[in-house]
């Protein structure tokens, strides 16, 4: 008799990752098993409607977690950047009731930028393109993690 082991023992349900920045938020989205993580829009970061289009998002996804990208230094130390990127995190957390978590995104903007530029396209040209790619990473590395751990990845705020 065999016994077939679940592939994934993660819990189903999509993920959202948010790249938050003082200009743009790069957003991604992933499959309802949470394979795969896919480039869905950019927010303005200082938008008057910035609340009401979340509200949106968070009513058409309902995600079972929510992942923000935590910019610190190379060395690993927190920087102004990071407490801006908290401050969102905190707000989804109290305003939409969702579990969010904090997840080292060093290199994530640095990578969207050569992926962009290995298809051929501009970097300079395609901001607001680079941001969705970055929060594509940043829920890759999530899920990733998530898949090895059996666990959300990230600090739970």
């Amino acid at each position: 008799m065999k016994l077939l082991l679940p592939v994934n023992n993660m819990e189903r349900g999509k993920r959202i990752a948010f790249d938050y920045g003082d200009v743009r938020i790069g957003v991604a989205i992933s499959d309802q098993e949470a394979i795969l993580a896919a480039p869905l829009t950019t927010l303005q970061s200082n938008s008057p409607t910035l609340q009401r289009e979340l509200s949106e998002l968070f009513f058409d996804i309902t995600p079972v977690h929510v992942y923000i990208g935590l910019p610190t230094h190379l060395s690993g130390q927190a920087s102004e950047s990071s407490l801006k990127a908290t401050r969102f995190g905190e707000m989804i957390r109290d305003n939409f009731g969702f579990p969010v978590y904090m997840l080292d995104e060093r290199f994530s903007t640095k990578n969207a930028e050569n992926q962009l530029r290995a298809s051929g396209k501009s970097a300079s040209r395609n901001r607001d393109v680079i941001d969705q790619l970055a929060a594509a990473n940043i829920l890759e590395f999530a899920l990733m993690i998530e898949k090895n751990q059996f666990k959300p990845a990230g600090i739970l705020l």
